[in-house]
């Protein structure tokens, strides 16, 4: 049926453009022979055409800028009076005679506006009669198209301010009352179109009636045109009675598309002056008219009026604006009771986004539209859909794209009131925007209440929120919103040690409640910066001044410990471990050593009750040799003490690689390249010697692990050691101890059954090539290396090779003297 429709509509269309081409024909050649009788015949034959009603609006338009164009052949010719012999008088009142009135009307605007260009009788009487005349064709489509004629021939005829038709007793006036009646009567055909057809394809006659939509918004932009509506004309006439046509028309397209018109074709300045007679139409409008894009787009033009001078800011202040703006949807919002809440925030949103543009420095305003929204959600405890959700996460995003500077935002008192509506899932996005908000524009939030109320707004971050698991969230999600929340850690600062350290106190108290898997993460970067204060406050030990506590480095040192005790009973033993030894290392450039020896303690405890991988002991031990060989607050016995652990753990590792290394590095604690540090030569020499006899077994192990000899790796990595230690004066180290180790690993590297190690084998003649350096060099390896002696170098090997035994004695916190003792009790308060 419907592709029958479609047949029959192209072929009524080919019928119609056919009799508009036959008869145009005859008119042309009547016009040719000056024969008006048989032209006026012709063309009313041809007009004729345009009387189908079997046309949709957009066939019919095809037809009817058929007959438009041969109508401007005709004007052209009424013009001329010389060649017809007949007075335009005369030729007005003849046309009349037309048998059918479309024709005779088409032809009565075409005689008209010639009429008006003779000036033989005032303009406003011939444009009255011509609107009025038109009445006669209440067809909507053929009295929309007529109209439409009508305001294309008179466009440029009417009067106005400077035109040729002015003057007379034709006034602006004239030309207004003309152009409104016009577009109330041409309004009124378009409504109708509603009601014709029957109901079942009601929707597809909303379609076509949408498509002519311009016919009816080409008089309001003529009117605009007017160089004679001032303001005054604008605000006592115009906008009046064409709003009154708006809202009596009660038709919800025409309601929709008149309203944007008016808004999108008269200039901003007019608007603006306006503004309350145009805000007090769209209250009455239908229910379901799409007010909010219609207010959104008039909020729009004054913002981008207001932003293209600040000469116009003043006239915003001075009529109100946002107060009216403000009020009227309020008005809008109730008399729509069906309107949805994203329909309601969304008003309020661009409502936002008109006040952040206009009125920057007025918070107060921006914090009145989230209260307004506050009240919209308040009865609606949960929202809508997805769209809703997206509505209010824009609304929260225009002050922070605004201001880039989230700390403006945490002074909006109903900020976050509007958050708390948001469900879990996107309070976690709102927070994500605010947190990247600050990490981009580098936003420091310098005072306690700011990171309270900061950590309110991204709670959901921070901790579990209602129930939801962690396991129930994407493990990479998860991480990288850790890792911000981390990152925002460290933009929170002030130089003022006290407010610092209340800051760091709020941080704690927050993040304490995220639980095991959140810990890892954020906790590191709060000991960071309490690790920053106490080198900025280093020094210091005020008292307490009523209930204020000063931030002293012993009182920061006591929140640190009992933060990072959190930590290690969450499954991060090793985290925790390396937090204990940077704090240590502070506390000893605080010259604590009380509070470093039981950060030590802590470390030493917690290395030998919760990590248990080979692997992880081996990294551990590591930090903690590196760690100590730093250390210069300990006396000699608490730093035998920790120097003797830290050995014993090495010798114990279960692998026998780890064994060496972790010896071996141990040498490093009892020769420190300071001009105040230990230098005890022959413990060195004790450590390499034990790492030599770990090695050994290890090369053996291997051996008869492989059948053949393993890799001399190990053998490497130790002389290396002892090149070290001798170039730094150590007199235990010497030449021949040298000399024999590079024996030894020459010796084991030819053997039959070695086993190739590419990256052995560089290393070793990387340190050969640098042993003969320094020997060309000079120094004390030139001038010693000759004089040792091949039975030196057998006797030096096997001494190298003897079993020493190393410290390995149980460490427990009841080794610590009274000192000691007393700084334990003050780090756990």
């Amino acid at each position: 049926m419907i592709v029958d429709g479609i047949e029959n509509e192209e072929r009524w269309l080919a019928e119609g453009i056919a009799g508009v081409q036959h008869n145009a024909f005859y008119m042309h050649r009547a016009l040719d022979s000056n024969n008006l009788r048989e032209a006026l015949k012709y063309s009313a034959q041809m007009l004729s055409e345009l009387r189908t009603s079997k046309l949709s609006p957009h066939k019919y338009y095809e037809l009817y800028m058929r007959a438009f164009d041969e109508l401007r052949r005709i004007e052209m010719f009424f013009k001329d009076e010389s060649r017809h012999g007949v007075l335009v008088v005369d030729l007005y009142e003849l046309v009349q005679h037309a048998g059918n009135i479309l024709p005779r009307l088409y032809l009565l605007c075409t005689v008209g506006s010639v009429y008006i260009k003779t000036k033989e009788a005032p303009a406003k009487d011939i444009l009255k009669d011509l609107v009025e005349m038109c009445r006669g064709v209440q067809h909507p489509i053929r009295g929309l198209f007529l109209r439409s004629y009508l305001c294309q021939v008179t466009r440029d005829k009417i009067p106005d301010i400077g035109s040729d038709y002015e003057g007379d007793g034709d006034t602006v006036m004239d030309a207004v009352d003309f152009v409104l009646q016009n577009f109330t009567e041409m309004n009124k055909l378009w409504v109708r179109m509603q009601h014709q057809g029957p109901v079942q394809v009601k929707e597809k006659g909303e379609k076509e009636r949408s498509e002519l939509r311009d016919l009816v918004g080409k008089n309001l932009h003529i009117l605009s045109q007017i160089e004679g509506v001032d303001l005054e004309m604008y605000r006592d006439t115009v906008l009046p009675r064409v709003l009154e046509q708006v809202v009596n028309c009660k038709d919800e397209l025409a309601q929709h598309y008149l309203m944007d018109c008016v808004i999108q074709v008269f200039p901003d300045e007019y608007h603006l002056q306006t503004l309350d007679i145009l805000l007090a139409a769209c209250p009455q409008l239908q229910p379901t008219v799409d007010i909010k894009t219609v207010l959104s787009q008039l909020m729009e033009r004054l913002s981008n009026y207001a932003a293209s001078s600040t000469e116009v800011l003043p006239e915003f202040l001075q009529v109100e604006a946002f107060a009216k703006l403000s009020n009227a949807i309020g008005k809008v919002i109730e008399a729509q009771v069906d309107m949805s809440i994203v329909g309601a925030i969304t008003l309020y949103t661009s409502l936002l986004t008109f006040t952040l543009r206009v009125h920057p420095d007025r918070l107060d305003y921006v914090d009145q539209v989230l209260g307004a929204c506050v009240k919209i959600l308040s009865g609606n405890p949960k929202l809508e859909d997805s769209k809703s959700t997206k509505e209010v996460v824009a609304l929260l995003s225009a002050p922070l794209e605004k201001y880039n500077d989230a700390v403006t935002a945490l002074t909006l008192s109903n900020y976050p009131c509007v958050m708390d509506y948001l469900d879990n899932e996107t309070k976690k996005v709102m927070a994500m925007l605010i947190i990247q908000n600050i990490l981009k524009n580098n936003t420091c939030i310098s005072t306690s209440d700011q990171v309270e109320a900061l950590f309110e707004l991204i709670k959901g971050l921070i901790k579990d929120i209602d129930g939801t698991a962690v396991c129930e969230l994407d493990e990479e999600d998860f991480k990288e919103e850790q890792n911000f929340v981390a990152r925002l850690i460290h933009m929170l600062y002030n130089d003022e040690p006290d407010e610092m350290f209340k800051i760091i106190c709020t941080v704690r108290k927050h993040i304490m409640t995220g639980g095991p898997t959140r810990l890892p993460f954020t906790v590191p970067p709060l000991i960071f910066s309490a690790l920053k204060l106490v080198r900025l406050v280093q020094g210091q030990d005020g008292e307490a001044v009523g209930e204020e506590v000063p931030a002293t480095p012993k009182k920061i040192f006591q929140l640190v410990n009992q933060t990072i005790e959190a930590l290690s009973c969450v499954p991060s033993p090793d985290v925790a471990l390396r937090l204990y030894l940077l704090c240590a290392e502070a506390a000893n450039d605080c010259d604590l050593e009380p509070i470093a020896y039981e950060f030590f303690t802590q470390a030493f405890i917690l290395y030998e009750e919760e990590i248990a991988d080979s692997k992880a002991q081996f990294t551990a031990i590591h930090f903690i040799i590196g760690t100590l060989q730093r250390m210069s607050v300990f006396g000699i016995e608490n730093r035998d003490t920790l120097t003797h652990k830290a050995t014993g753990y090495s010798a114990k590792l279960l692998k026998k690689p780890d064994q060496c290394r972790a010896v071996y590095a141990c040498s490093h604690l009892f020769w420190v390249d300071d001009p105040d540090g230990v230098k005890d030569g022959e413990r060195v020499l004790l450590c390499l010697k034990r790492s030599l006899r770990i090695a050994n077994a290890a090369q053996q192990m291997a051996n008869v692990a492989r059948g053949s000899s393993g890799p001399v790796t190990l053998f490497v990595e130790i002389l290396n050691k002892y090149l070290y230690f001798f170039e730094k004066g150590n007199t235990q180290i010497t030449v021949s101890a040298i000399q024999g180790l590079v024996e030894l690993i020459k010796t084991e590297m030819q053997s039959d059954t070695a086993s190739p190690d590419p990256a052995t084998n560089a290393l070793f003649a990387s340190t050969m090539r640098y042993i003969q350096f320094q020997k060309q060099k000079g120094g004390a390896m030139g001038e010693n290396w000759e004089r040792a002696t091949v039975g030196s170098l057998m006797r030096g090997d096997a001494d190298m090779l003897k079993e020493d035994a190393l410290p390995t004695a149980k460490f427990h916190t009841r080794q610590l003297n009274s000192s000691e003792s007393k700084g334990l009790a003050w780090l756990r308060g």
